[in-house]
């Protein structure tokens, strides 16, 4: 039997089935868990109306597709109903996916597909990982019953395998001269300073590491135009009850490393399983020259090894830094589905002729005229002179 639910308080009575069913489920992950995802849903679901399918058998929870909808305008004339996953957006939600307990997944993803191919909306879906995931099979089925579906590849997430490693012979896997320029600088540290790393482990500790970790944050990128990731009031007030709830589940990773007592950069993430999942880190500029960005993250990587993670997963973006530690990546793809309709099939045309400009923005105009697009995108500053979005 499949139903909808709209309401947040049912969403909330999902509580205990929800993480049953994930931890039964191949998709399981922390960026699917119900605490990560009502919390995207109180602080940042902005205009979406909540819209999550559930699949039962008798009393039974057989799958969920966290789903919430929006209303669109492509080319800013035609309305359209989307379907996207919670947590899609600015917050960095990775692997999103449909949950389905092990074994049952074909009957669940036939019963979804009967539903959504009734449905008067496109489906879009981000931050898929890319032949690992229940979603890319749902599409799937749509194509078959004469949806458009296109797969896109969106980024990569390095990924480090720790299962079995210890931090010598992890250190003995990396470049030559990134192993030896982070023992050049952590011994030059440990020489000038007294070096802490230390892990918030009280609601107190949590709370003055968070704030510490945004202060840097903001530090390291105001020279680039500022954060997109750390940059409005709705992002913190979600982070500060998403660390709380980490934090009472054992899953919370906050660390700050000092040098003299004074907090020269932080590093955010979380252990779920056997993953460490590094999210967000920040560093006092006025340290850069003791590489204390490299020092925090290396320091972070024997801290999983040393309480047995198997995994250390950067999650999405091709950083170089991320390359020097991570040999490995994963590829993440945006799902598109349109049903077979006038003015769906105009949307998708609209959206690729759109796409297709701002890429080519991208590789005509000069990099620094690029960030300060984007920078002004995230202030608000080209909606306070009245121009247009820029594409």
């Amino acid at each position: 039997m499949l139903a909808r639910i709209d309401d947040a308080a049912d969403f909330a009575g999902l509580r205990g089935e929800w993480d049953e069913l994930l931890q039964a489920s191949e998709s399981d992950c922390f960026f699917l868990t119900w605490e990560w995802l009502s919390t995207w849903w109180k602080h940042l679901a902005d205009d979406r109306e909540l819209c999550i399918l559930t699949v039962r058998d008798g009393d039974e929870l057989v799958a969920i597709a966290p789903f919430a909808s929006r209303m669109r305008r492509c080319a800013g004339i035609v309305p359209v109903r989307s379907l996207e996953f919670l947590g899609t957006g600015s917050v960095g939600s990775d692997y999103l996916d449909v949950i389905v307990r092990g074994g049952r997944e074909r009957e669940a993803i036939e019963s979804l597909a009967d539903y959504l191919a009734r449905e008067e909306a496109i489906i879009e879906l981000a931050q898929v990982r890319r032949g690992a995931a229940v979603a890319i099979e749902l599409a799937r089925r749509l194509e078959t019953r004469g949806w458009s579906v296109t797969e896109t590849k969106t980024d990569v997430c390095p990924v480090i395998g720790l299962a079995g490693r210890s931090w010598p012979a992890y250190l003995a896997t990396l470049g030559a001269e990134h192993r030896y320029n982070f023992h050049r600088r952590l011994r030059q540290a440990t020489g000038r300073f007294e070096v802490r790393f230390v892990e918030a482990r009280s609601s107190s500790e949590r709370r003055e590491a968070l704030a510490t970790l945004i202060a840097l944050h903001h530090m390291r990128w105001r020279e680039r135009g500022g954060s997109d990731g750390l940059h409005t009031p709705a992002l913190f007030a979600f982070h500060e009850e998403m660390t709380e709830l980490a934090l009472e589940r054992g899953w919370l990773r906050l660390f700050v490393l000092s040098l003299d007592g004074k907090p020269a950069a932080a590093l955010y993430g979380f252990r779920y399983r056997q993953t460490f999942y590094f999210y967000q880190s920040g560093f006092d500029p006025a340290y850069g020259r003791h590489s204390v960005g490299l020092l925090a993250m290396g320091l972070a990587i024997q801290r999983a090894i040393e309480e047995g993670a198997e995994e250390y997963d950067l999650l999405h973006g091709d950083e170089a830094y991320k390359s020097h530690w991570a040999k490995e990546t994963r590829d993440i793809v945006r799902l598109e589905a349109y049903p077979r309709r006038a003015r769906v099939l105009f949307c998708r045309r609209a959206r690729g002729v759109s796409r297709a400009a701002k890429r080519m923005a991208r590789r005509v105009l000069p990099r620094a005229v690029v960030d300060r697009v984007a920078a002004a995108r995230r202030t608000g500053v080209w909606r306070g002179l009245g121009a247009a979005t820029p594409p």
